[in-house]
């Protein structure tokens, strides 16, 4: 039986691996459940799974949990970072899904990396930030680190089986989210709640922007890079509306393998707690005869500029994919609050990003340097050009 912490438990990701751990009582057991401030659902989660451990970000709303779980609660209660670092080094967890929104799941899931519990990745903003770190603890303890993402995902099986010297590139997919249709102009004035209106995926809010912005996609290529040792000319991009097929990869015969699914994330969670198996979901069949026409086009990125930033930081290196994400979420929190508008997104990134020096990341400790300056500069941007 897999013993699993699950970081972000009252989230899409969370939510969906714990009705996996329904379905199949007899292969997975809850030991400790992490979320933000939704203290309802995971009160609800504790009584439903009966976890070892949870932690809550706020040190007032765990004591409040704590006293409502009462005496007879078996489940022991911290808070903040520290708190999440415990849940995740739990000595009992065998695997840590680490689904914490942006950049709070880094810290706890190389935690989980160091204290030697197999990951299942859901947070790219871990590898964005500190790839080259992550990847060299986990291979230095035999630490596997299995994809969620989709795109990720469909990438791992198109892989298995396969000579990794044949491989010529990856191609990750992208729905083009709500405004792929849109031209630039008329992107001056979407609002928070047009932006927030995926066509095809369930997610939530700050990831939703990203898709809006294909910043998320941008994210993503960073995370393919260290995920699968690939230098950056070796990962494309395309959209596709349908969200079907999730990725491809492309042998040097010229051949190519895709994976393909109907768009719901029970697929790759399912998949990265069993891997190499594939378990049995509720999720109907694909059928292709009723999907209509597959189509992909390039992706245009003077429209989408926030995914020509990331291929630039990727470039750079050091700490310049730390700063492009902290710059990044600072901008998304100032568009949802009504602050900045949607083409301010980029350009607040880009400014903080012109501002950067880069240096190493030879250890966590300069990544999270990078990310505090970042957060620092694009607020102070932002204040000096509010008008």
């Amino acid at each position: 039986m897999k013993k699993l912490t699950i970081l972000g438990s009252t989230g899409s990701i969370g939510t969906n691996a714990l009705k996996i751990v329904e379905a199949h009582p007899e292969s997975y057991r809850v030991a400790g459940l992490a979320a933000g401030s939704n203290v309802d659902l995971l009160e609800s989660q504790i009584h439903r799974f009966r976890p070892g451990a949870a932690a809550l970000r706020d040190g007032d709303q765990a004591e409040a949990l704590e006293r409502r779980l009462g005496n007879s609660g078996k489940t022991r209660v911290y808070s903040g970072v520290e708190g999440f670092i415990r849940v995740a080094t739990l000595e009992e967890t065998d695997t840590v899904i680490s689904a914490m929104s942006g950049s709070a799941g880094l810290r706890p899931t190389y935690a989980a990396i160091l204290a030697g519990k197999g990951i299942a990745l859901a947070n790219k903003e871990t590898m964005v930030m500190a790839g080259s770190l992550v990847m060299e603890e986990a291979r230095n303890r035999g630490v596997p680190i299995i994809p969620v993402d989709s795109e990720h995902s469909a990438i791992l099986q198109c892989l298995r089986g396969h000579p990794r010297e044949d491989l010529k590139r990856v191609i990750l997919t992208a729905s083009g989210g709500p405004f792929r249709d849109f031209p630039r102009e008329k992107l001056e004035s979407v609002t928070p709640a047009q932006a927030l209106m995926h066509p095809n995926w369930n997610m939530g809010r700050k990831i939703t922007i990203d898709s809006a912005t294909l910043m998320n996609k941008g994210l993503e290529v960073i995370e393919a890079k260290w995920l699968f040792d690939l230098s950056m000319d070796q990962i494309s991009i395309l959209i596709h509306p349908q969200s079907i097929v999730h990725s491809l990869v492309e042998y040097k015969d010229g051949s190519v393998i895709a994976q393909l699914g109907i768009p719901d994330m029970l697929t790759p969670i399912s998949y990265a707690l069993a891997y190499p198996h594939h378990l049995e979901t509720p999720l109907p069949s694909l059928k292709l005869d009723e999907v209509g026409p597959l189509t992909f086009m390039l992706p245009e990125g003077k429209k989408f500029r926030c995914l020509e930033l990331a291929f630039e930081a990727a470039q750079i290196g050091g700490s310049m994919p730390a700063v492009l994400n902290a710059a990044n979420e600072e901008a998304v929190e100032l568009f949802l609050e009504e602050r900045i508008a949607f083409l301010e997104i980029p350009l607040l990134i880009e400014k903080t990003m012109e501002a950067h020096r880069p240096f190493p990341v030879d250890r966590i400790e300069k990544v999270l340097e990078a990310d505090a300056w970042a957060r620092q500069r694009a607020r102070q941007y932002w204040q000096e050009n509010k008008t």
